[in-house]
């Protein structure tokens, strides 16, 4: 009777081992499986990148260029905003051609100032006064008075349009002058040599000088 009751009672044990290895077993199942997809999943991604994904490249190319593009922009706020439009280049090359030709006119300016200093020659001159004197002094200074003017206006016009010629090289690396803003401002600075030339010949009497009274 005791024989069998210890028979029964180490059934009992081995029974409850098996079964408890059963539940182990069961429970152990999903976290096996679920561990052996991440290794898979992990190893996946490990050959991916030794092999150069080229959606893994694309995707850094862009973030590269996104970030390349935002630094660009904070560089443009900083400097203004804005970039250079050349209105004022335009501006300086129109006002430089517009000067080159009052250079050869005189302008009204240089009008008023020869009339001034043919009033003046007039009324510092003597009746009795030579006749050389006389010319001098009434038409000679006048046309001095008017070659002056045309000459400080012609060198006004080759001062703008050279600044205006050399603004790029201070300006914005890579952003190229306007054509016609070029074209305007070599126009004044042509006309403006001319306009010196022609009036330091005039106030030197090299040109068109007084006439002779001998």
């Amino acid at each position: 009777m005791a024989t069998k009751t210890a028979e029964g009672a180490t059934g009992g044990t081995e029974a409850g081992t098996g079964a408890r290895k059963d539940d182990e077993t069961t429970t152990a199942g999903p976290a096996a499986e679920q561990s052996a997809e991440n290794q898979a999943v992990e190893e996946q991604d490990a050959e991916n990148q030794a092999a150069g994904d080229p959606a893994a490249e694309n995707q850094g190319a862009e973030e590269a260029a996104e970030a390349a593009g935002g630094e660009a922009g904070d560089a443009t706020e900083a400097a203004g905003g804005k970039t250079p439009s050349g209105v004022g280049q335009g501006a300086g090359a129109v006002v430089s051609a517009a000067l080159g030709l009052v250079s050869l006119s005189g302008g009204w300016i240089g009008t008023v100032a020869s009339a001034r200093e043919q009033l003046v020659g007039q009324l510092q001159t003597s009746s009795t006064a030579s006749v050389a004197r006389q010319i001098k002094e009434v038409y000679g200074d006048a046309w001095h008075a008017t070659a002056l003017w045309a000459g400080l206006f012609a060198l006004a016009a080759l001062i703008t349009g050279v600044v205006v010629l050399a603004r790029p090289a201070f300006g914005t690396p890579g952003r190229p002058q306007a054509a016609w803003i070029k074209s305007v401002a070599w126009a004044g600075v042509s006309l403006g040599v001319i306009g010196l030339l022609l009036a330091v010949l005039k106030y030197s009497d090299a040109l068109l000088g007084l006439p002779s009274t001998g």
